[in-house]
């Protein structure tokens, strides 16, 4: 799976669960919207290994707690999750269908120490069981940076990081986001571009610190992250 290329060696039973991963989803597929990425090579390419490309730019060799918001069809949290068995990775989507999908693969996968919930990002934010809890909060969702900062900060911990999954050309965006995560509590951001091995396909990770508690004013109601993004 050029996993190697990442410097990870999966094992026989790993291996396994990506097949088990991939079978349920084609499956599922055929009676609801999950992906339009199908072929085994293109979603070891486009799903699999652009899942687990963040390895190069955030340390995951020690137990930390990861929050995927978003996480549709499980990315990035499934791979990561069954890369590294030890994370703590919680899955969050706003369709329900979606986290009954996530609760069967995982139970077809074996896999422990990892969770669903289902909501939306403006409700986790304010719900004290999950605000400000997370080391780490991922995120492949299509949304703009200024939206996706006040889905995602009011998450993670004082110290901890959100890295949003992003297209190569993200610059402007990290520019017009400034104030949304100066606001929510984040401080040092950065750009990290890579490509994923054995394609010419790009993507560039913009990762953010969070040094601040979030105001209790954010997230605002549900909505109007999207409607009216902090700018």
């Amino acid at each position: 799976m050029r996993c190697k290329d990442l410097g990870i060696v999966l094992t026989e039973e790993q291996i396994r669960q990506f097949e088990i991963y991939y079978n349920h989803m084609i499956e599922k597929n055929k009676v609801m919207n999950l992906t339009t990425i199908t072929q085994p090579m293109e979603v070891v390419e486009k799903h699999y290994l652009d899942s687990l490309l963040v390895v190069r730019h955030v340390d995951l060799s020690r137990e930390i707690s990861i929050l995927d918001m978003g996480t549709g069809a499980g990315f990035p949290g499934i791979p990561l999750k069954i890369v590294f068995p030890y994370l703590r990775v919680t899955l969050a989507d706003s369709l329900n269908k979606r986290i009954l999908f996530l609760d069967e693969v995982i139970d077809a996968c074996g896999l422990t120490g990892i969770d669903t919930v289902h909501g939306r990002a403006e409700d986790l934010g304010r719900n004290k069981n999950d605000r400000e809890q997370y080391d780490l909060v991922v995120s492949r969702a299509v949304a703009n940076l200024s939206t996706l900062s006040e889905y995602c900060l009011p998450l993670v911990r004082e110290g901890g990081l959100f890295i949003s999954y992003k297209s190569a050309e993200i610059e402007e965006e990290l520019r017009t986001a400034q104030k949304a995560i100066r606001l929510l509590g984040g401080t040092k951001s950065r750009v990290e571009k890579d490509t994923i091995p054995g394609t010419a396909l790009e993507r560039s990770f913009v990762i953010i610190q969070k040094s601040q508690k979030t105001p209790a004013k954010f997230p605002r109601k549900a909505g109007m992250p999207g409607k009216e993004p902090i700018i």
